[in-house]
């Protein structure tokens, strides 16, 4: 960000979230030299954040990610932010926390080894609304979501199943015996087997429960259930 647009941020609160106090009060202080931050103030957990959140106003936040239970905080503090950024600070650059604190709701990213003058652009950007995303942590979120692109791909979704198939997952995930089913359908437990040995095979798994649990856990397939009289 060029300097010209963070003179156009003033007034602009910053909470400090770091549960070690050295770096916390050290990062209060360098805030409070910038002129366009009006005030600074550091906490040690979400406790103390959401209290001061509720009686101040902040514009944004900054979470230090190696803060016990940080993800934890992280979306307790977006949840109940009432207004304010959240911007993940001292993010490991690791894909695995970089979409949690994406799946949280952050509104920026700051890596451990970033300069101050990239603290002070994330902050201004947060004030103003925007998202950063250092290059590194838009390719982890590119990485994942390849992954889950990949998935889909393997993942069998409705168009592979017959209508049957489907009527029938669904009532294997209800928890339905292959009798319960053949009479709820009027069909022959033969039918309901051949149905179910097929549905398995188109979902790669081995055994009714994984069947159901997938159904359960991807959402991938309507559920549709079937009412009975």
């Amino acid at each position: 960000m060029s300097v010209s647009v963070v003179e156009e941020v003033t007034g602009v609160r910053v909470l400090v979230v770091d549960d070690i106090r050295l770096y916390r009060d050290g990062l209060v202080a360098v805030l409070e030299r910038e002129p366009f931050i009006v005030g600074a103030a550091g906490v040690p957990d979400a406790e103390g954040a959401l209290r001061l959140l509720r009686g101040r106003g902040f514009e944004v936040v900054l979470l230090s990610m190696a803060t016990a239970n940080s993800v934890a905080i992280c979306r307790d503090l977006v949840a109940s932010a009432d207004g304010a950024r959240v911007v993940a600070l001292a993010v490991s650059g690791s894909d695995d926390e970089v979409v949690a604190c994406a799946e949280a709701g952050v509104s920026g990213y700051l890596l451990r080894d970033a300069p101050h003058a990239e603290l002070v652009d994330v902050i201004a950007s947060a004030a103003r609304g925007e998202t950063s995303c250092p290059s590194r942590i838009g390719a982890a979120l590119m990485r994942r979501m390849g992954a889950l692109a990949a998935e889909r791909q393997t993942w069998v979704g409705p168009d592979r199943l017959t209508p049957r198939e489907r009527e029938i997952l669904d009532l294997i995930e209800q928890g339905k015996s292959n009798k319960e089913i053949a009479r709820l359908l009027c069909i022959e437990v033969r039918t309901v087997k051949n149905h179910v040995h097929n549905l398995l095979e188109k979902l790669k798994v081995h055994r009714r429960g994984e069947a159901a649990a997938l159904l359960r856990s991807r959402h991938r397939i309507p559920s549709g259930r079937v009412q009975f009289g």
